[in-house]
């Protein structure tokens, strides 16, 4: 009885509850050890998405390749490449693809029996790394019982030969195969990719966003890393006035207000009455947009461009205010407002004076430059509102404060969106976050802490805190996920010297193929050992100029390559994407998608180049995993309780 303390015997009790025999017991701890010798799960890393929901999609469907690989594992040659071209299809695009060959093909029943024993093969492949419980939670209601007798049925044998080949009969002759062949596509996508990472920058610059929050709130296991543009857009969800002028500036920039106005609801007339009032002369030249011509109504682009100027003007107000009223935050070189001579037409930056491009500036009273006027305030006002009351956008929010971070440490890899803030030196650059001095893993953790303050705080002085950090994420200097030296937006609209236009991004970014400096960031993250890397996402690497995304001879990847269409030309592919199953890590580069109706009709996918295969010394298992040391965890508890019950310490309840 010593040996058990009061704490040790409290925990024991309550789990004898759920296992309240010596048997429950022992048959938890054989599942769960058995469970640790299966090979672990397929994990899928994306990032800089930027609103490319088509793009997306097609990723998210072929699971980078890791589909195609898995027919070809299980079909090798026996089948021809457009066979298993059509088989890829079909499982990415069910419902599209029946559509088609239901108008191509003359006997239907004999495709339906091809097409289902060949997805029951794969289907059988992908679950063959799970336990059957795994598998049967992850089942359709409606075909569960048919799809796991098919799955563990054995046609070979002759006496369920019959039994089994009756079933897939009966289900054509009911007229239920459709519905079958899309829920077995829909469960191999389910099963041949366990998890997915979202390395950050799920919003802005592509036109659905919106779309792909949906698509990730409805997957069966994901984690996010807050880009710092998906940091703004919950700042704005909880209230912040900076983060909302972000918000609504970049959307029409890009031509995107439609999925402020159309995809969340919220109301921007106030701002277009004031944009139409105060800038109704004005030609705006300095805000024309940046839109697809095949997806923007030109019509709107007079209108957007006030609208567009009227935004920034209070985004710089706003930024001026929360520059002035936290010194801490090293931004004093930011406020350029004040330091423009309207009677020369110019604006003093960094000591040197330079002509603006734009002198119309009619809701400024330069004596008070950061200002708001009462329009201004007013339609401030409304949109605050107009955010905080947005149902679709809180639940997406939300949804990226419960499954995100600004970092992640998931099975021996460090991911995160921008960079660790560093000295030249490669020492970690520490940073005043309200009065006090953090660096390193530290940093991350008091910016995450202050912002989820900033949504959820109910204390009026620690939620204004924890809105002012998330603006300070977006774009100050030390901001992990930002990791330039300034953000140029003021010079970039309004001065003609592209000298001026230049970010300097943190030493980190010259550092990183230094092992030295590399080892001391996974360690300062609790990592170590030859099989540690870091995932990185925010810097679009040139691949056309021949950069590659391969750091440190492959201890950190940056897998952002231009998913969003807006970087394409500049990085020369349409991004990158990494698989990280029992086998090791496979990186690849991707062409532009095309188009659904194209992969449907033609059987395109998206041409894709390996970029590095890195294997592992022995095939992973569970028990290499996180989950796997929680397995463990949970072997030796139950051991304790079996103990407990041996040495009558506790009674089995029977």
């Amino acid at each position: 009885m010593e040996k058990y303390r009061e704490t040790d015997l409290r925990y024991l009790k309550s789990l004898a509850n759920q296992y309240p025999t010596v048997a429950a017991a022992a048959t938890e701890i054989i599942n769960l050890q058995a469970i640790l010798s299966l090979p672990k799960g397929t994990e899928h890393f994306i990032t800089d998405i930027h609103g490319e929901y088509d793009q997306f999609q097609h990723v998210i469907r072929n699971g980078s390749g890791a589909i195609k690989r898995k027919i070809e594992e299980e079909f090798g040659n026996a089948i021809s490449a457009g066979e298993k071209k059509a088989i890829a299809t079909l499982i990415y695009y069910p419902e599209q693809k029946l559509e088609q060959v239901l108008k191509t093909e003359e006997n239907m029943e004999d495709w339906y029996k091809v097409s289902l024993y060949r997805l029951i093969r794969i289907c059988k492949s992908a679950s063959s790394k799970y336990t059957r419980s795994k598998v049967r939670k992850a089942l359709p209601k409606d075909f569960a019982y048919v799809i796991e007798e098919l799955l563990t049925g054995r046609p070979d044998v002759s006496d369920q030969e019959a039994y089994y080949n009756e079933i897939i009969r009966s289900v054509i002759r009911t007229g239920r195969a459709p519905e079958l062949v899309i829920a077995f596509c829909n469960l191999i996508r389910r099963l041949v990719v366990d998890h997915l990472h979202v390395v950050g920058d799920i919003f802005d610059r592509g036109p659905y966003p919106n779309l792909i929050m949906d698509t990730l709130m409805q997957h069966h296991s994901v984690d996010i890393q807050w880009g710092n543009h998906d940091i703004y857009w919950m700042g704005a969800a909880a209230g912040s006035r900076p983060c909302i002028c972000n918000a609504i500036r970049i959307s029409a920039k890009y031509g995107n207000l439609n999925l402020l106005e159309d995809g969340y609801g919220i109301n921007l007339v106030p701002l277009a009455r004031l944009a139409m009032s105060r800038y109704d002369k004005d030609p705006c030249t300095c805000f024309k947009l940046d839109y697809r011509e095949d997806e923007y109504d030109v019509r709107d682009a007079m209108l957007d461009e006030k609208m567009h100027k009227a935004i920034t003007v209070i985004q710089f107000k706003l930024e001026g205010q929360m520059i002035l009223r936290h010194p801490e935050f090293g931004m004093d070189e930011r406020l350029l407002l004040d330091k423009i001579n309207i009677e020369k037409g110019t604006v003093c930056v960094e000591g040197k004076e330079y002509p603006m491009k734009d002198l119309n500036f009619p809701t400024i009273d330069w004596e008070h430059p950061y200002e708001l006027s009462s329009e201004e305030e007013d339609v401030m006002e409304r949109i605050t509102q107009a955010f905080l009351n947005c149902e679709k956008l809180q639940r997406h929010v939300r949804f990226l404060f419960t499954q995100g971070s600004l970092y992640k440490v998931y099975n021996g890899n460090l991911l995160y969106h921008g960079c660790v803030p560093m000295n030249e030196d490669g020492t970690f650059t520490r940073v005043n976050v309200y009065g006090k001095e953090y660096s390193g893993k530290a940093l991350y953790d008091v910016l995450e802490n202050y912002a989820r303050k900033g949504y959820y705080a109910i204390d009026p002085g620690e939620k204004k805190k924890g809105l002012d950090i998330l603006w300070f994420i977006w774009e100050n200097q030390n901001s992990p996920v930002f990791g330039k030296a300034k953000m140029t937006t003021f010079e970039r609209y309004f001065i003609a010297d592209k000298a001026t236009h230049q970010e300097p991004k943190n030493p980190y970014y010259r550092l990183l193929e230094e092992e030295e400096v590399v080892n001391r960031i996974l360690s300062e993250f609790g990592l170590e050992g030859a099989e540690a890397h870091i995932i990185n996402g925010h810097i679009p690497v040139e691949a056309k100029r021949g950069e590659s995304p391969v750091k440190c001879g492959g201890k950190l990847l940056i897998i952002d390559g231009g998913f969003s269409k807006a970087y394409q030309p500049k990085t020369g592919i349409a991004g990158y994407t990494l698989i990280y199953n029992s086998y090791g890590l496979v990186l690849a580069a991707h062409e532009p998608f095309e188009s659904v109706e194209k992969a449907v009709q033609d059987g395109s996918d998206i041409a894709s180049h390996t970029i590095l295969v890195q294997h592992v010394v022995r095939r992973k298992l569970v028990a290499d995993t996180d989950i796997g040391r929680e397995l463990r965890a949970s072997i030796r508890d139950l051991e304790a309780l079996l103990q407990a019950y041996r040495d009558g310490i506790l009674v089995e309840k029977i």
